[in-house]
């Protein structure tokens, strides 16, 4: 589990990257070979984009830095839950391990509501390891939206 504490650290270190930014703090990292091969965070308001997701953003910079759409020995660490656009990216671009913090009640799509990603009807599975750190990955959730309810209350 230090191994995944310490990937996880750097995803939680992006998302508070995205937290600065005013973006929902959700942060990813993608290890090959014990080595960090791709970082993104949130960027839906930066970009106004929906699809300007972690995940998806690292699975690309991963992608163009390997020169390859397969990423079939790769792991993926994520403060959140991936939700089924996510979950979907992971199976297409063949992510071995999936790593994520806290669980998504509301759209949780790798173990919550459903698990995409072991769901044998798909041509590929990801090994799913969840709550790694997921008490601190909740609370940076946690306290960027209650700051934006008090924010919202005084204005």
């Amino acid at each position: 589990m230090e191994r995944e504490e310490k990937y996880m650290r750097l995803a939680i270190a992006e998302a508070k990257k995205a937290e600065e930014m005013q973006e929902v703090p959700i942060g990813a990292v993608i290890v090959l070979n014990d080595e960090v091969v791709a970082a993104a965070h949130n960027r839906r308001e930066t970009d106004q984009n929906a699809v300007a997701h972690a995940e998806l953003l690292a699975i690309e910079k991963a992608c163009k830095k390997l020169g390859t759409w397969r990423l079939e020995e790769a792991e993926l660490y994520v403060t959140l839950e991936p939700c089924p656009m996510c979950s979907g990216a992971i199976i297409l671009s063949r992510v071995k391990k999936v790593v994520y913090g806290a669980a998504d009640p509301k759209a949780g799509c790798a173990g919550t509501l459903m698990n995409l990603l072991t769901d044998e009807q798909f041509n590929h599975q990801s090994e799913v390891i969840s709550g790694v750190l997921g008490e601190e990955c909740g609370q940076l959730l946690s306290d960027f939206f209650r700051s934006i309810r008090r924010k919202k209350k005084k204005g």
